[in-house]
């Protein structure tokens, strides 16, 4: 394994300066009372941003953000989407069982019907009549 050759970003003074104009480690000063505001290593705060900081959304595959004017007033909003990596609840365990079950069902009821009306399609091209003097009409249909 390779040892890890420091670069210029590594140094303490180019971490202070990275820190420094960090979003979350400005807020973080701005709410400190004024005694405790420099009294923090570089060290410390990237683990305060590192623990406190980190946003989940900002890893979705869908991340689409805007923000539109109604009348004097401006509204934000947010459409995140992605893959669920929690675990699901019980309910939503029931839920999405149920969403599979409906699933499959429609999918075996469609399955039946193509299979039927192509049972039906083959009857008629082979001449086959089971009730006399009774049709669908898909066969005509079907040939027109």
């Amino acid at each position: 394994m390779l040892a890890h050759e420091p670069t210029p970003d590594d140094s303490p003074v180019h971490q202070a300066s990275a820190l420094d104009q960090d979003p979350f480690v400005v807020g973080l000063k701005q709410r400190l009372p004024a005694e405790l505001q420099e009294s923090f290593t570089p060290q410390q705060l990237a683990a305060l941003r590192n623990a406190f900081a980190t946003r989940s959304w900002a890893r979705h595959k869908l991340d689409w953000r805007g923000t539109f004017s109604l009348w004097s007033n401006q509204y934000y909003f947010v459409l995140v989407g992605g893959r669920n990596k929690r675990s699901l609840s019980r309910a939503q365990r029931s839920v999405s069982l149920a969403a599979k079950a409906g699933a499959a069902t429609i999918f075996l009821f469609f399955s039946l019907l193509v299979g039927l009306v192509a049972l039906y399609l083959l009857k008629s091209a082979l001449g086959i009549n089971l009730l006399p003097n009774y049709s669908l009409g898909l066969w005509d249909w079907f040939k027109g």
